[in-house]
């Protein structure tokens, strides 16, 4: 396990189950060690697709990676609101100072209003089926949404929003270094 401190540089890597690239995020900086978790920022990185297309994220975004939970949270700090999206995906390793985890397909997205809706129901169908996920792995992908959502309805700590915002200012902080 690679030692980080605050304010240290990541890319991050995103797979799918069979191994092959999804997505990749140029810069990610550590903002925060929890025991279980991870927090990171960034802001206007550059993000390249697996069919090698890229494009720029909007705004400054708060990311949670954990050690033993089936998801991660993007907390996207817009001027109109914050708003969250989460991924669920296994839980995140570090190598070679990059972040890398596997997507399951099925997100989580909440609004600034409070309202959230499940995303691609019909891709984890898809992939479940082409990829050939086992029984196991589907169990815990249905379990880890379920957790999630429950996390979020019961107000933890990674969907408070004073914490975003204070996590945000140190962000802030921490790229002009």
């Amino acid at each position: 396990m690679e030692k980080l401190k605050k304010g240290d540089k990541l890319q991050i890597q995103c797979y799918k189950h069979n191994g092959k690239i999804h997505r990749c995020w140029d810069e990610a900086i550590l903002i925060d060690v929890q025991k279980d978790y991870m927090v990171f920022g960034n802001e206007r990185t550059l993000v390249t697709e697996a069919q090698g297309n890229t494009w720029r994220t909007k705004e400054p975004a708060i990311m949670y990676f954990f050690k033993d939970r089936w998801y991660n949270i993007i907390v996207q700090l817009k001027k109109e609101g914050v708003t969250y999206y989460c991924n669920i995906a296994s839980p995140y390793i570090i190598e070679d100072g990059t972040i890398k985890y596997i997507d399951y397909d099925l997100d989580l997205r909440i609004f600034s209003n409070g309202s959230f809706k499940i995303l691609d129901r019909q891709e984890y169908k898809y992939h479940k089926k082409k990829m050939n996920y086992s029984d196991d792995l589907d169990i815990a992908i249905r379990s880890a949404l379920s957790e999630l959502i429950t996390d979020y309805q019961n107000g933890e700590s990674m969907f408070d929003l004073n914490t975003n915002l204070m996590y945000g200012k140190e962000y802030q902080r921490l790229r002009k270094k």
